[in-house]
């Protein structure tokens, strides 16, 4: 199963509102929306991806509980980025004064703010092109350091903030650098 894009915006342009309500109204349905208001209809993961995204989401959370610098979030957050889109990366990280810069109002919805690091981990219905190109777009919004992590091809795409992007093949670990202070991801977790 891959993802389906569809164009609404001739019939109606969802405002934010409608999109979150649309979101709310079909909660067995993963809705990305990209900067021109185009809809995504994400599939669901299959056991292996669903794995590794836990174990992934597990150790940020014990390096998040551990270091109190920020908040964390799982792949059904739904982001609303600068350019207009709603992003839901399979990890997300915020520092703590900019999430407690947001009101309740807008922590409860889909917060509008980028988070400072994103983590999109490939699975087989994923297309790289695609998700290289919102890898991308997190960094034309503000996100200070990505991960795109590709177990087929045991690669792993960083992007950083005014940088090239640097590829790795095979690494064992990445760290968390000067956004994620003291993080290293032991990707044994996803390799093996």
């Amino acid at each position: 199963m891959t993802a389906i894009t569809f164009n609404l915006n001739a019939i109606v342009k969802l405002t934010d509102e409608q999109f979150y309500q649309l979101c709310r109204e079909n909660p067995d349905v993963k809705f990305e929306r990209n900067h021109k208001g185009e809809l995504t209809v994400m599939p669901p993961t299959g056991g292996e991806t669903g794995k590794s995204n836990f174990e992934i989401a597990v150790e940020f959370g014990i390096w998040n509980r551990q270091t109190k610098l920020g908040v964390c979030f799982d792949s059904s957050t739904c982001f609303k980025l600068p350019n207009g889109a709603n992003r839901s990366p399979d990890v997300a990280w915020i520092k703590q004064d900019r999430w407690d810069a947001l009101t309740p109002k807008e922590k409860a919805k889909f917060p509008p703010i980028a988070p400072d690091f994103v983590l999109e981990l490939m699975s087989p219905s994923d297309d790289l092109t695609e998700t290289q190109a919102k890898m991308r777009e997190y960094m034309d919004n503000q996100v200070q350091l990505g991960w795109l992590i590709n177990p087929p091809a045991k690669q792993v795409e960083i992007y950083r903030q005014g940088k090239p992007v640097e590829i790795l093949d095979a690494p064992k670990q990445l760290s968390g650098e000067d956004i994620l202070p003291g993080f290293i991801l032991d990707l044994a977790i996803i390799w093996n």
